[in-house]
């Protein structure tokens, strides 16, 4: 048996961004969580399934985690593969943050990594409005979470979302922009 983690092949942003367009772009009409029709999508489980493309992807974000990071809070359900393998890479701890707390067991929204008065840095894939990360961003902080940023792979939602994100005090971070892959 041979093992993924050991060193991972170091490819350039221009060809990673070339195997995730690859990977999980595609054409048609879909729906997107704003509400938003698009003829294209960015199918991010693709690529977060693929064990090699994931460890490339994380191993360029890591450098992108602010600094003082003392807990990456992966959002359901996309953010969370992310979220633990750059934990993996890191040694930096993590939650895992669904969209509603809960009903039995423990009750919680966010499941793991103590995040009551740390520094936390959301986590999540594919950005186009921003709005999950921004319900999500608010239950962290109620429940004590200090958040000012959040890494993403693809910032599909442009300027828009980063202006979004600013108006609550969000910080977006994201490896790749649509314009990446304009090119392709």
């Amino acid at each position: 048996m041979s093992y993924l983690f050991s060193s991972p092949e170091i490819i350039s942003h221009k060809d990673l961004a070339q195997k995730v367009f690859e990977a999980c772009h595609l054409t048609g009409d879909f729906l997107l969580r704003s509400g938003v029709r698009s003829n294209e999508y960015f199918d991010k489980y693709r690529l977060e399934s693929s064990p090699r493309l994931l460890l490339q992807i994380t191993y360029q974000m890591k450098d992108l985690i602010p600094q003082g990071t003392e807990v990456l809070a992966g959002l359901e359900m996309g953010g969370i593969p992310v979220a633990t393998a750059l934990s993996l890479m890191t040694g930096i701890p993590t939650c895992f943050v669904r969209k509603k707390a809960k009903d039995y067991g423990t009750c919680q929204f966010a499941e793991g990594a103590d995040i009551k008065n740390k520094n936390v840095c959301i986590i999540e894939d594919v950005i186009t409005s921003g709005g999950q990360v921004i319900l999500s961003a608010a239950d962290l902080r109620n429940s004590g979470a200090k958040i000012d940023s959040v890494l993403g792979i693809i910032n599909r939602g442009g300027n828009e979302a980063i202006e979004k994100l600013k108006q609550h005090n969000l910080q977006l971070h994201c490896l790749f922009s649509k314009d990446d892959f304009n090119r392709n």
